[in-house]
């Protein structure tokens, strides 16, 4: 299971509030009622993933400290990765099973690697010239490997664990320098057809593969647009924050839960080593049943329970949140 505490864009925090109580209680129902023995620990702010990485070793998960930078450039990234690294070693030495993520979609989240502001417009840059496209891409995978290179070296002087990061394919990442293989594979409409035949093709590879990122949202249809589905939000134009969806979409958690199973099926049956479903909580899109439905921000909302705003839920009394219909499923599938 993939666990948020808290992207950091621009100085600005996704997630308001990290209680270290809430943030144990929510990785012991991780462990105890979805039945995972893996986290992925992602964020922006060394104190917060640190503070969630031993609540996690604590409960016996393994953890997977995944500093997530977004809209930096190169140098604010490495330093980053220095800081974490260090904190993943004291961690692992201490006995926890630890794995670090050397930064997840670099090329697309951040700055230096591809023209645009936002990881929409630097996506366009890349495809938007098929003629033009290979050579793109393979300029691409020169910058993001050299900068690979020296973000492996940097992790490497403080860590001694194993370590990832996870790629989208198209960087072209050379994953020599890496002990496990990860992937943000996320099916759309467009490649599902041939989605279980490109995960065994990468099953077979001489290194463990992972896969990251995999999720999709509430809201009928979201499973088809993959990557994409997060377009139906309209952000506040001076913080960036989500502000509301653009059009009314029909809630849909059943389809949720449906794209889940059928994904942690592939991922079981055609060889893959660990995978970590995007995600628990998506923090920043809390469930809003009353009044417009383009305010209900958690039909866009990626993770598995629904944030409540100004009370707990009533599964869990002493949390603001309810399980949606993915919970069910995915503890479903674990408990297997």
């Amino acid at each position: 299971m993939t666990y948020d505490t808290g992207f950091v864009t621009h100085g600005r925090l996704s997630r308001e509030h990290f209680d270290p109580a809430v943030v144990r209680r929510e990785l012991a129902v991780i462990r105890d009622d979805l039945h995972c023995d893996a986290v992925q620990v992602i964020g922006g702010d060394p104190d917060r993933l640190e503070q969630a990485a031993r609540a996690a070793a604590g409960l016996g998960l393994e953890v997977w400290f995944s500093p997530y930078p977004l809209e930096s450039e190169p140098e604010q990234i490495l330093s980053l990765f220095r800081d974490c690294a260090e904190r993943a070693e004291r961690l692992r030495r201490q006995g926890a099973a630890v794995v670090f993520v050397a930064g997840v979609e670099l090329s697309v989240m951040n700055r230096g690697f591809l023209p645009g502001d936002s990881p929409e417009e630097r996506v366009g840059h890349l495809m938007d010239r098929p003629e033009r496209r290979a050579e793109a891409m393979r300029e691409l995978g020169v910058r993001v490997n050299a900068f690979l290179h020296d973000a492996v070296a940097a992790v490497r002087r403080r860590y001694r664990g194993p370590l990832t990061y996870a790629a989208i394919q198209f960087e072209q990442v050379d994953w020599a320098p890496f002990d496990i293989v990860t992937y943000e594979l996320i099916r759309s409409a467009e490649v599902a057809d041939r989605f279980r035949d490109a995960v065994r093709t990468l099953a077979r590879g001489p290194k463990p593969l992972a896969v990251t990122g995999f999720g999709t949202a509430a809201y009928r249809g979201a499973g088809d647009r993959g990557g994409r589905v997060l377009e139906v939000v309209e952000h506040d134009p001076e913080t960036g924050a989500p502000a509301r969806l653009n059009d009314v979409y029909e809630r849909d958690e059943a389809g949720q839960a449906a794209y889940l199973s059928e994904l942690l099926e592939i991922f079981e049956t055609e060889g893959v080593d660990s995978a970590f479903v995007f995600l628990f909580a998506l923090h920043g899109y809390p469930h809003r049943p009353d009044g417009d439905p383009r305010d209900d921000l958690d039909r866009a909302g990626l993770g598995i329970v629904k944030l409540l705003e100004g009370h707990n839920g009533r599964t869990y009394p002493d949390l603001p949140w309810e399980p949606k219909a993915a919970f069910a499923a995915v503890a479903r599938r674990y408990r297997r």
